[in-house]
């Protein structure tokens, strides 16, 4: 490792707006293949923010909503980036949306953190959470922290979830 810090490298946490662009596209033609095959009409929509490519498939119809459950976006999420992954040879933070599902995820997660923050002020010293995604840990984390409280992720796999209390 140098210790010279005149340069620093990139970071693959740490992409440029053209590869997170790039790697939306990548995830278009993907989905399109995917949508083509199933026969199913939607709309894409490719945004990128916080250092991640954001996907969304909206419109269709009734068919394209029975992809919108939260395991079959977290499937087509993993299936997509590893699609992105093998064109470009490095790991997609990729977020899909389908439906609008994830927005009413994050809408379903911050009515748990505001149960949990309710009953810490009734007294309850900390609450567990249900397991949730990484993805949805840390949103959860940023939401948490900016009411103030703590929270920390405990358990291994499908099983990892939350715990919140006091600062």
């Amino acid at each position: 490792m140098s210790t010279d810090q005149t340069a620093p490298e990139q970071s693959t946490d740490e992409l440029s707006l053209a590869e997170l662009e790039a790697d939306g596209d990548l995830a278009a033609d993907y989905i399109e293949g995917l949508l083509d095959i199933a026969d199913l009409d939607g709309d894409i929509d490719i945004d990128v923010a916080n250092g991640r490519a954001y996907f969304s498939v909206t419109g269709g119809d009734e068919e394209l909503d029975r992809l919108a459950g939260a395991d079959t976006v977290q499937a087509l999420q993993d299936l997509t980036r590893l699609a992105v992954q093998a064109k470009t040879g490095r790991f997609s933070r990729l977020i899909i949306d389908i439906g609008g599902s994830r927005s009413a995820r994050e809408t379903e997660l911050k009515r748990m953190v505001d149960a949990a923050v309710a009953q810490i002020a009734a007294g309850r010293e900390q609450v567990e959470l249900e397991p949730m995604s990484s993805y949805e840990r840390k949103l959860v984390h940023d939401d948490v922290a900016q009411r103030g409280y703590f929270s920390e992720s405990r358990g291994e796999g499908r099983d990892r979830r939350l715990v919140i209390r006091n600062a």
